[in-house]
């Protein structure tokens, strides 16, 4: 009886162990993006195992179904400024070793990380710089107007719905707003890339993110409803320094760059 009992209950829960999850699906074939694997060793790689189910003949689907992922959903090994050390506690103590071992290795994983996208892509800094500054002006410009629906192509899922609540939220504050970029961008510069990994057995089924900081010149100016100044001045300039992280997938045919993050400053 114990033993028909554990058999039931394995068809019903899940059986977790500390790094894989297992789970019987009535699917013969199916694919599931599941927790990350420990033991990963590749540097700048999260992979991710997948765990594939056998049903019952009767349960069993004619053909196989796989779940294609367009976007990871949260930004891998995201980036935060280093609080800088002097040379001797770099050089001299072991605190010092290990902070330049550490940096070191984010340095490969960011080169890495390069040298994939630019296999695939031809990737080339000076063109990069130029169709993230344009996603940058475009995505700004389409928030300021509250066009949640030309937003949704520039950006991920999961991106998409925290600028729709940030959109919703504003318009409860202020009526309309005026928002103008300056160009050319002050200064533009790559500061961390990492590829997100989907297929243990297939390094280029991956997403790769570029984390770029953006220092630029803008004029802000909000209103209410009855078209009354209420903040900032558009004749002002104000220097604005933000963090985006970009987005392309390395193996979906037609894939193009996206926002999937932005980190506080």
């Amino acid at each position: 009886m114990a033993r028909a009992l554990t058999q039931s209950c394995r068809r019903i829960l899940p059986y977790q162990t500390p790094s894989r999850w297992w789970l019987e699906q009535p699917l013969e074939h199916s694919y599931l993006l599941l927790k990350t694997l420990p033991d990963v060793k590749s540097p700048g790689i999260v992979r991710f195992i997948s765990a594939q189910a056998t049903a019952p003949p009767q349960a069993r689907p004619s053909a196989a179904v796989k779940v294609s992922l367009t976007s990871p959903g949260f930004v891998g090994d995201p980036y935060s400024p280093s609080q800088p050390i002097s040379f001797w506690h770099r050089c001299f103590t072991r605190s010092g070793w290990k902070r330049t071992k550490e940096e070191f290795i984010a340095e490969l994983k960011s080169a890495y990380a390069i040298a994939k996208v630019r296999r695939k892509y031809g990737y080339s800094k000076q063109k990069f710089y130029e169709e993230t500054t344009h996603l940058y002006q475009e995505i700004n410009t389409l928030m300021a107007n509250g066009d949640k629906r030309s937003l949704r192509k520039f950006v991920t899922e999961n991106m998409y719905s925290a600028l729709k609540n940030e959109i919703k939220h504003r318009e409860t504050v202020w009526a309309h707003v005026h928002w103008e970029l300056i160009m050319p961008i002050v200064k533009i510069r790559t500061l961390r890339a990492r590829l997100i990994g989907t297929d243990k057995n297939d390094i280029m089924r991956s997403f790769i993110q570029i984390t770029l900081e953006f220092l630029s010149k803008q004029k802000f100016e909000a209103y209410d409803s009855n078209g009354a100044v209420v903040a900032g001045d558009k004749d002002k300039e104000v220097l604005v320094r933000d963090i985006w992280v970009f987005e392309r997938s390395l193996f979906h045919h037609g894939s193009y760059w996206r926002l999937c993050g932005r980190i506080k400053v």
